[in-house]
């Protein structure tokens, strides 16, 4: 396996966990500022690598180097050098005995699945080969709803960090994206403590949280030059830097899924969340 081999994290270093669209693109500025902020501490200047760089050259993806089967980059003292802030789609249950035995943060975002679902086909319908016949969100839908999406099935992938989170409490945070949304003050200072960087008195104070948080809105890495041009390059592909910002949006399925679809996907997912002590709401 490609983490056994190529990839060994130290305890200090943080992993960045989410399906896809379920937050990646914004958590990546959020934690990268927060374990970062005593290197670029003037939040204004117009400097800042949130400001500079796009979120997937900010924080790297582990698949970028699984799927070229080619090691992540480490520096050449790993006993001397900041702890990394990396990012990954890959299932829990899929980790590499070595991986969780380094005892690396964990930090998982996961958001609810109605929204995950309609993200997630508008941003495949951008990568999509014009010479393919369309798929509609209905087909899509189905696929979801089957488990067969390119991301393996939603359950599947929230339950293995959620039990992680449950029994390594101290090592695994189980984040929900509208949580993040609703008090986002409250949840960027849990991530800090998290992650080994909380926030003193002095900085809240001076008002270090509420820079993060205007820095990192969804609204303001949207609309950055960076998150306009160039493109990302994960695994084997490219991807234009644009096509990773929608809305962001909590409930925005309500305006594509109909009643019945809303209502389907959630008893699916209740059924399979049975007995976990997970839920969603909205």
């Amino acid at each position: 396996m490609w983490t056994q081999q190529y990839f060994k994290p130290r305890r200090e270093e943080v992993l960045l966990a989410t399906l896809p669209k379920s937050g990646t693109t914004w958590f990546k500025p959020v934690l990268f500022s927060i374990m970062n902020r005593t290197h670029y501490d003037d939040l204004a200047t117009q400097t800042h690598p949130v400001l500079t760089t796009p979120p997937h050259d900010l924080v790297p993806s582990l698949e970028s180097y699984l799927h070229r089967n080619i090691r992540f980059p480490v520096p050449n003292n790993p006993d001397d050098h900041d702890p990394q802030l990396f990012h990954n789609h890959i299932p829990f249950t899929s980790f590499s005995q070595p991986m969780i035995d380094s005892q690396c943060r964990i930090v998982y975002v996961c958001r609810n699945p109605k929204d995950v679902v309609v993200s997630l086909f508008y941003f495949l319908q951008k990568l999509r080969n014009k010479n393919l016949p369309p798929i509609s969100l209905e087909m899509f839908f189905e696929r979801f709803c089957e488990g067969t999406c390119s991301c393996g099935p939603f359950w599947n992938h929230v339950l293995g960090f959620w039990k992680a989170s449950l029994e390594w409490p101290e090592r695994v945070m189980f984040v929900k994206y509208e949580d993040m949304k609703k008090d986002p003050s409250f949840h960027l200072k849990r991530l800090a403590e998290f992650v080994g960087y909380p926030f003193s008195v002095e900085e809240e104070k001076q008002g270090v949280v509420d820079g993060i948080l205007e820095m990192c809105s969804f609204e303001n890495l949207r609309n950055l030059k960076t998150s306009k041009r160039g493109a990302a390059a994960l695994g084997v592909i490219s991807i234009e830097n644009h096509t990773f910002f929608r809305k962001g949006e909590v409930g925005d399925w309500k305006r594509h899924l109909t009643a019945e679809m809303a209502d389907r996907l959630d008893k699916i997912v209740e059924q399979k969340l049975t007995g976990s002590g997970l839920t969603f709401l909205c």
